[in-house]
């Protein structure tokens, strides 16, 4: 694996580690159900750890912004689907903008 494919797959997992440890703090019950505050730590920490290691071959303002992007677009959906949220049309409609956002800084020369 290329350092640069092997940057975006640290980013990857840095996204993943993030919206598993935002779901675990949603299972804490405001913080009183100590496993999953652990849980949701363990999970920030990796996904800093493995955001910066995406850091070494992918830009920090396309690294960050994807990470934060991919990241709120997927505990929406996690939301719904695991927690029964719901969103309106104007969310959907942000959800898709920040979709396109994300695949245009994706394909974006670096």
């Amino acid at each position: 694996m290329s350092p640069q494919a092997a940057a975006w797959a640290f980013l990857a997992a840095a996204i993943l580690a993030e919206v598993g440890a935002t779901s675990a703090l949603k299972l804490s019950d405001a913080a009183t159900r100590y496993g999953w505050v652990a849980a949701s730590a363990l999970g920030y920490a990796l996904s800093f750890w493995f955001l910066s290691q995406a850091f070494r071959h992918v830009p920090l303002s396309v690294a960050y912004a994807v990470w934060a992007a991919a990241g709120i677009a997927l505990v929406t959906l996690l939301s719904v689907v695991a927690f029964g949220e719901r969103i309106g049309p104007q969310a959907a409609i942000g959800l898709g903008l920040i979709v396109a956002g994300i695949a245009l800084l994706r394909t974006a020369p670096v």
